[in-house]
Formats: structure tokens, C-alpha cells, sequence
């Protein structure tokens, strides 16, 4: 094997590239205005609803901390889980299963997201806009996943598995981006 092809010194100015790359993209997210129109009226919709004391549980309020980060790692642990397993000959079925619970965990964690973003500023609202549509492709990806495996064809299943995969990726990179570079998060009740 030719381990001078992966030497620290080839790999860190790739990466370092990459992630240039990545920031930019991020940076141009935030300034873009063009959402903008369509992200106040999705705010002031989400915070007419009348949820009363359920608000500041979903915003996590009594946690001290967002609840979404805590229940976004049911659709995450099952997904990775539904990978891993998809390459140990014989798990089909257990893969199966944790796509189906995976999608199952979206819907909490989808509505805690929401209470969040809705009083985001903003620059953080642009970045949750995209974290948003990142999640529904991902969401997608894995209920191609899920009908194929159900309907008798586990290759596609597991390709389209993989895809929502990379998409969880991508939007668990902007969703940390709102979440620790833009301080966004629970406000205890006041």
C-alpha cells in the first residue's frame, strides 16, 4: 500500500480547500435575501400557532438546552445503524426495520426544529431554511429507501440509503452551523 498518497501533508491542503469551499457556500446562504419574503411569513405563521405551554417544550425550555439536537439522534442513530448494517450479509431485515424507525423519529424532531427556527434572526433563518430543505431530501431518499427493501429490491434500498446518508450530512453540517456558530437555541421561560 502507498501510504505516502494519504501523508498528512497531500491531505490537509484538500481538505483545507474543501472546507474554504464549504464556508463560502455557508457565508452565501446567510446574505442571500432572496428567501427572505417566504421565511418571514413561515415565522410569523409558526409563532401564531397556539401552543401555548408546549411552545417552551419544544423549544426546551425546561431542558436548559434546544430539544432538537436530543431528538434528531433517533432518525440519525437509525439511519448510520441502517448503513452499517447494510453491509454485514444477513441484516437486510434489521436494516429494514431501522430505516422505518428512523422515519418514524422525523415528525418530533421536524416540530421542535420548527419552534426553533421560527424566532431565529435572520442569518440563522436562512441557514435553517436550507437545513430544512436538506432534511426533506433526506427524508425522501430514506422513504425511497424504506419502499424498496419493503417492496423486494434491498440493492436499490440500500442505495437510496446511502444517499440520505450524505444528505444527513449535509444537513447536520448547517444545522450545526445555526446551532454553534450562531449561538441559536433554547431560551429558558422567562
Amino acid at each position: 500500500m502507498n501510504t505516502e498518497a494519504l501523508s498528512p501533508a497531500k491531505v490537509a491542503p484538500t481538505l483545507n480547500a474543501a472546507s474554504g469551499r464549504w464556508l463560502t457556500t455557508l457565508n452565501r446562504i446567510e446574505r442571500s435575501t432572496l428567501a427572505d419574503p417566504a421565511i418571514r411569513i413561515l415565522q410569523r405563521g409558526i409563532r401564531s400557532l397556539p401552543l401555548g405551554g408546549t411552545r417552551d417544550l419544544l423549544k426546551g425550555a425546561p431542558l436548559g438546552h434546544p430539544l432538537h439536537p436530543v431528538l434528531v439522534q433517533v432518525p440519525i442513530g437509525c439511519w448510520l445503524s441502517a448503513a452499517v448494517l447494510d453491509s454485514v450479509p444477513g441484516e437486510r431485515r434489521a436494516a429494514t426495520t431501522l430505516t422505518a424507525v428512523g422515519l418514524a423519529g422525523v415528525a418530533p424532531a421536524a416540530i421542535a426544529g420548527w419552534a426553533d427556527w421560527a424566532d431565529l434572526p435572520p442569518e440563522q433563518a436562512r441557514t435553517g431554511l436550507a437545513h430544512a430543505v436538506s432534511n426533506a431530501a433526506a427524508v425522501s431518499c430514506y422513504a425511497v429507501s424504506l419502499a424498496a427493501r419493503l417492496s423486494g429490491h434491498p440493492a436499490k434500498g440500500r442505495l437510496w440509503g446511502w444517499a440520505g446518508l450524505a444528505a444527513v450530512g449535509v444537513t447536520g453540517a448547517l444545522g450545526g452551523r445555526v446551532a454553534h456558530r450562531r449561538a441559536g437555541g433554547a431560551r429558558p421561560a422567562a
